[in-house]
């Protein structure tokens, strides 16, 4: 067969037709137009949202911004793509919108949720009150870095490195702690106790030289100063709570930087010899059979026993506890994995 003749054949290949939908013909060679140009759409999505991603993690202060336009562009152009291909496969989409229409509405009564979480999906990319990267903290208790806000969930990376996948809606719908919002840090509170007569301003000292000393407290200024509280007076203690200003990356990681400076609190009170309490009944005996004090201990027969039970206070001189070793201060320190996803990704 001639060059002409395989022309001619492929010629009345690609004009045949195969269905007949709302007046508009399909023919092969439409459908594999329309095809090709659906495939270069979603491949032309994923270079371009892979290429703004790219520039999102090497951006910081236009990340917010950025992630916008990775999925709007993601988005409107395999929109776009679909329309375009269905276009030079032969429909015509006017003739068709009544037919789409009753498709439309069967498929959104099936379909609901869906839809419902890719509108709140949306909204929560343009309303910016939960960006990616921000740190919150849902109402069951699940807290996290945002990872990524996808068109039906939301992906949560908790500091262990575990994803929890949240319905966009919920974070609508439900209240959410962004304890990062607009980029900014917040007062945390860090309990602890010390035993009865230990003296309340020289715990305050040894508490706030630590915190100070710590390199994820914030530089102090008018508005954000560390304190020292008295909250309560526990059966065996009195209660305090250290009030400090940590770093961001800090608050990004709640339970490290409790334990972190929760170890710092310890070893201050250890270096100034303030005993720290435990549960404890005392008994206080004033007269037995006319005895007093270390009389009626003895004549009690408790006397050695008190004695054992009692804690030595530290010798004039003696040298200061060597510094321990804070894990989660070395955790702090150490670089934090950024939440969001990675360029290869």
């Amino acid at each position: 067969m001639d060059t002409e003749g395989v022309i001619s054949e492929l010629s009345t290949l690609d004009e045949a037709r195969l269905l007949n939908i709302g007046g508009s013909i399909l023919t092969l060679g439409g459908l594999v137009s329309g095809a090709v140009i659906v495939a270069l759409a979603i491949l032309i999505s994923w270079l371009l949202t892979r290429g703004v991603r790219r520039m999102r993690l090497k951006a910081h202060r236009s990340a917010q911004a950025l992630y916008l336009l990775e999925k709007l562009a993601g988005y409107g152009i395999v929109i776009i793509g679909v329309f375009v291909g269905l276009s030079a496969a032969g429909l015509n989409l006017s003739s068709l919108a009544v037919f789409a229409g009753a498709i439309g509405i069967g498929v959104g009564l099936g379909l609901q949720g869906v839809v419902k979480e890719f509108v709140s999906g949306i909204f929560l990319i343009f309303d910016r009150m939960v960006s990616v990267g921000d740190y919150v903290e849902l109402e069951g208790g699940t807290r996290g870095a945002i990872a990524e806000i996808g068109p039906r969930a939301t992906r949560i990376r908790t500091n262990d490195n575990v994803n929890v996948i949240i319905p966009n809606s919920h974070l609508i719908e439900g209240p959410v702690t962004n304890w990062t919002l607009k980029g900014d840090t917040r007062r945390i509170h860090i309990p602890f106790s010390v035993a009865y007569g230990a003296n309340r301003g020289q715990v305050r000292e040894a508490v706030l030289e630590a915190a100070k000393a710590s390199p994820f407290t914030l530089p102090e200024t008018e508005a954000r100063k560390s304190q020292v509280w008295l909250v309560g007076f526990g059966d065996s203690s009195l209660n305090f709570e250290l009030l400090v200003w940590p770093t961001q990356e800090a608050v990004k990681r709640p339970a490290a930087m409790h334990a972190a400076y929760t170890w710092a609190i310890a070893d201050a009170l250890d270096a100034a010899g303030i005993e720290v309490p435990f549960p404890q009944t005392d008994l206080r005996i004033r007269s037995v059979l006319g005895r007093e004090g270390d009389d009626a201990l003895k004549a009690l027969g408790l006397s050695e026993h008190l004695a054992a039970t009692k804690r030595e206070a530290p010798a004039d001189g003696a040298p200061s506890p060597a510094p321990t070793v804070n894990d989660a201060a070395a955790d702090l320190l150490d670089p934090a994995i950024d939440p969001v996803e990675s360029p290869e990704g």
